[in-house]
């Protein structure tokens, strides 16, 4: 085809998609970074909620971020942005619309906030792909009631969080053996010094330090120290970490149409970004039997349930 042919329908099919989407009167936008499987999951479950709750679902538009970008003006009740991408798209907008992110770390919204001059607030706020340390710190508790020594590396996304750890762990009667990672820095000396100093290893999600170049190094150096790794994903117990506490996209989904229905019925976001009520824990069984435990991840899931209904 032609190049300028070419060119030509995708302006026509452009203005035809910002022409419809303009003249589009929905309740909820929802706009996605990615077409992948955790995204349409995330998306499906959202959706599936609010039409349970009583949103029809023609009142529900889900877009891309490419799709927003034509779209025009859009003036529904709510917008929900799924992953760091849609995030930064919304916070680049001048929308008078309160915006829910989601399905992204913590780092990747404050990162957004900062990049675009935000601050957090009822009408930019999010719900996390993060677990809060004081129940990774339970679930500690809960599956190596021996560990004293809890291992953290910290990166430049992740060093603000420190203070906190220290004093939820002080409160649980935990020690932390930390170590530092600049940016310009080799990560090998820094996790050697952890290593041998912890009961087991904490990882808290930093992008500079936890990604595809480094994890199975930190892996392996934590399996021949026989300090097992405590993850944040899924993907990293099939690795070769021993747990990870972790929210499924469901799950995500699930509670972000809690909290659009809320906004549907007049109430205002969370002017603090939320963790999310839900998880799930994973456990690598191979990992368990060589270190002498037993760990069942739905019981552990319902003993930390309850731990935090009790709290």
């Amino acid at each position: 085809m032609p190049l300028r042919l070419r060119s030509l329908i995708v302006c026509c099919w452009l203005a035809w998609l910002a022409g419809t989407l303009a003249h589009a009167a929905p309740t909820v936008v929802i706009v996605s970074s990615e077409s992948s499987a955790a995204y349409v999951e995330a998306a499906g479950a959202l959706v599936d909620e609010l039409e349970r709750g009583g949103v029809p679902r023609s009142e529900l538009l889900q877009v891309t971020v490419a799709e927003f970008a034509v779209a025009g003006q859009l003036t529904p009740k709510l917008f929900v942005a799924l992953g760091s991408e849609a995030a930064n798209a919304l916070a680049k907008a001048e929308l008078r619309t309160p915006v829910l992110c989601t399905l992204l770390p913590r780092s990747s919204f404050e990162r957004a906030l900062l990049t675009n001059g935000r601050k957090a607030s009822s009408q930019f706020s999010a719900l996390y792909l993060d677990q809060p340390l004081s129940r990774q710190l339970e679930l500690i508790r809960l599956a190596l009631p021996a560990a004293r020594r809890v291992g953290v590396l910290w990166g430049d996304e992740s060093q603000a969080q420190a203070p906190a750890l220290k004093a939820l762990a002080q409160a649980r009667g935990l020690e932390l053996a930390e170590a530092t990672v600049g940016s310009n820095e080799l990560l090998f000396p820094g996790l050697k010094r952890v290593l041998e100093d912890a009961d087991l290893l904490l990882a808290v999600p930093d992008h500079q330090l936890y990604n595809s170049s480094n994890i199975q190094n930190i892996l392996l150096a934590s399996f021949r120290a026989r300090v097992p790794l405590v993850a944040f994903s899924p993907a990293y117990v099939r690795a070769g970490a021993l747990l990870a506490l972790h929210v499924t996209p469901r799950q995500i989904g699930q509670q972000a149409a809690a909290i659009a229905r809320g906004v549907l019925q007049g109430k205002t976001l969370s002017a603090t970004p939320l963790y999310s009520q839900d998880f799930s824990v994973a456990v690598n069984e191979h990992v368990a039997r060589s270190l002498g435990l037993t760990l069942e991840p739905d019981a552990l899931r319902a003993r930390l349930r309850r731990r935090e209904g009790a709290l």
